[in-house]
């Protein structure tokens, strides 16, 4: 019996659906950055991306504990002096909240080439509908 090394040939991808309404964003973040990274699966390597696609529905109904919802700020740099742009949690979950959760996910993975491939199986929608039928996605419970 010898050691089995994956190759990009062994990779079996899934597709996943999380609903977000009700969830905590930090908890939801992680259960998909661990989805994305593939470190859920059994035959994981650090060297291949071995992650599943995750579509993330229903994005304007994630909630924060306590009174991060009042204090939490988004900060941005537009790239000109003095280009330093702030937005609470409140104010982007009514303008765009598929953005909280692409962030808060995206800052969950690597920092690399292979963060950024990761990244890309990440599907974040306002509403309870998605475009990804066709995939037969799974529906995943988060606590």
């Amino acid at each position: 019996m010898g050691t089995f090394v994956p190759s990009g040939k062994d990779i079996d991808r899934k597709w996943y659906v999380v609903d977000a309404s009700g969830k905590t964003l930090g908890r939801l973040a992680t259960k998909a950055a661990d989805l994305l990274s593939g470190k859920l699966n059994p035959r994981y390597v650090p060297y291949i991306d071995m992650g599943d696609h995750v579509i993330v529905i229903n994005a304007e109904k994630v909630r924060l504990t306590g009174l991060k919802a009042e204090k939490k700020l988004y900060r941005r740099y537009t790239g000109f002096p003095g280009g330093l742009r702030e937005e609470s949690f409140t104010r982007l979950l009514n303008r765009k909240p598929e953005q909280i959760l692409e962030q808060a996910i995206k800052g969950m993975l690597p920092k690399s080439k292979m963060g950024r491939q990761m990244a890309t199986k990440l599907k974040v929608y306002r509403g309870d509908k998605h475009p990804h039928q066709a995939q037969q996605p799974v529906a995943l419970e988060v606590a």
